[in-house]
């Protein structure tokens, strides 16, 4: 690790460097409000001089041997082990989550340096049949060029890594802007790709907001991939602003995730699952379950069970390895979280538990929520359809598979849902009907294997997936090569020369 001041700086073109204003912004601890490191404000001209550098670097880059390009993230992958508990601890003092949570974002990232390492000796393209006599074809990919990595704040190891790690064994060079609410995860992680041997320039970090340094990436016309993880509205507004210069782009956006609970289910188990999807990360996450979809004949006896064990939910510094639930990410979210408190009681909801902000002791230095529960919410109502994005819990009742799945599906997006039942009948039915792109049978609605393609539908993502071999389509392009060895001229389609 070798940054240590508490003043950071942009790496670019190997080199690190501070904005060319001054000017710094503060990083935070959202559980205590200590500052933990002062970052570079950077703008336009930082932005254009990380592409600079990330071009003149893609065309060594690209050059440089696949399996060769994957040994680094191997490497990488050897260093995030290494230093693992040093930037868990990082990352929870910055964004707050607990520590066994901040252990699985660094393993995260670990998995995917390795997976896509081997990656490095696959990049599978494609040898199939052609119609002529003496040719062959063959289908292989190529990297795109510089990839301007967007990420946010609630994975801040995880995330990138999925952007950037099969973007570099595909041969392309990065650009990463990271949330200003967690740059020195992001910082650390750049560290170790450029401690493990990446080529000076591959990778650059520049820090700062998105109005700035993330505009300028989406216009600069030497980014030919943009890769977004944040909200609907803010991907909407990558989509049309890089369409308008052809840009290839991936958008990883928001859920409003529900667990169905139905008539048969192991109501224990399914309270298990309901705890972790809803209030771990302080429901910061995209999979976090939002929405309980309960059948009428368990509903009261759902609600009696999980209600003390939301109560019995300990908040607090996330550094302390006793409590369950860290703080929100800032105060505007705490204000936004706390304000669809109110909408769900003028909706006509029943606030069960929680729908404070915590104000109790050492809790008042931070941004704390109470989890909350709502019961008797109807679909329609915007606690059931709009992302609150922290520990908020609505209950729906309906009276069949049927309608549970209807309701389910009837949300603008559709990343993660879960069902819980006995009877493999409905558990048929629902990975037919329900229309998410990851479906739990029988468990909660986070965690993601990283062999898996991941993402959404609808408003959630706008069809690309993050890991898995998916992981690697938006970063090459399909390149296709025919050898005619016949040593004649063959027209295809129209060649009917006798074989």
């Amino acid at each position: 690790m070798t940054t240590t001041a508490k003043e950071f700086q942009n790496h670019i073109g190997g080199k690190w460097q501070s904005a060319q204003s001054g000017k710094t912004f503060p990083n935070h601890n959202p559980a205590t409000g200590e500052i933990i490191g002062h970052f570079p404000l950077s703008g336009k001209s930082e932005a254009d001089a990380a592409v600079a550098a990330a071009r003149s670097a893609f065309d060594k880059w690209r050059l440089v041997p696949a399996p060769k390009r994957g040994e680094i993230l191997y490497r990488v992958g050897e260093l995030l082990t290494r230093y693992k508990e040093d930037l868990a601890r990082t990352m929870t003092r910055e964004m707050g989550k607990v520590l066994k949570e901040t252990r699985g974002d660094v393993q995260e990232g670990i998995d995917m340096a390795y997976y896509m390492g081997g990656e490095g000796r696959r990049l599978f393209g494609y040898t199939v049949p052609v119609e002529l006599p003496n040719k062959s074809g063959v289908a292989t990919r190529d990297p795109i060029g510089v990839v301007a990595c967007i990420t946010p704040w609630n994975f801040p190891i995880a995330i990138p890594t999925w952007k950037m790690f099969p973007a570099l064994v595909a041969g392309n060079t990065v650009v990463i802007k990271p949330a200003s609410d967690t740059p020195l995860s992001a910082l650390r992680l750049v560290e170790i790709l450029y401690e493990a041997g990446l080529p000076d320039g591959v990778v650059n970090i520049v820090f700062g907001p998105g109005g700035t340094v993330g505009e300028a990436l989406l216009h600069h016309p030497d980014v030919a991939v943009v890769s977004f993880t944040g909200s609907t509205e803010s991907g909407r507004h990558v989509a049309i602003e890089a369409a308008k210069s052809l840009k290839r782009v991936s958008l990883e956006m928001g859920g409003k995730n529900a667990v169905i609970v139905l008539d048969d289910a192991d109501l224990d188990l399914a309270i298990e699952g309901i705890l972790w999807s809803a209030y771990g990360t302080t429901g910061q996450r995209c999979t976090a379950c939002s929405r309980v979809i309960v059948h009428s004949a368990v509903r009261k006896q759902l609600i009696e069970k999980l209600v003390p064990r939301i109560e019995q939910l300990r908040l607090g510094n996330g550094l302390d390895e006793t409590v369950d639930v860290g703080p929100v990410i800032n105060a505007s979210q705490l204000d936004k979280i706390h304000s669809y408190t109110g909408i769900g009681k003028a909706e006509g909801a029943t606030l069960v538990t929680g729908g404070s902000i915590a104000r109790e002791g050492e809790l008042a230095r931070g941004h704390f929520y109470h989890p909350t529960l709502f019961a008797d919410v109807r679909p329609d109502m915007r606690l059931a359809q709009e992302e609150i994005f922290g520990p908020t819990l609505s209950v729906i009742e309906v009276a069949s598979i049927e309608e549970a799945i209807a309701v389910n599906n009837d949300s603008k997006f559709g990343l993660s849902s879960a069902i819980y039942t006995q009877d493999i009948n409905r558990v048929q039915r629902a990975m037919r009907d329900i229309t998410s792109g990851i479906l739990y049978i029988n468990s909660g609605t986070t965690g993601a294997e990283i062999q898996f393609p991941f993402g959404g539908n609808r408003g959630t993502g706008n069809g690309h997936r993050e890991a898995g071999i998916a992981g690697i389509d938006v970063f090459t392009e399909w390149k296709v090569v025919y050898t005619d060895y016949s040593g004649k001229l063959q027209k295809a389609q129209i060649d009917q020369s006798e074989l």
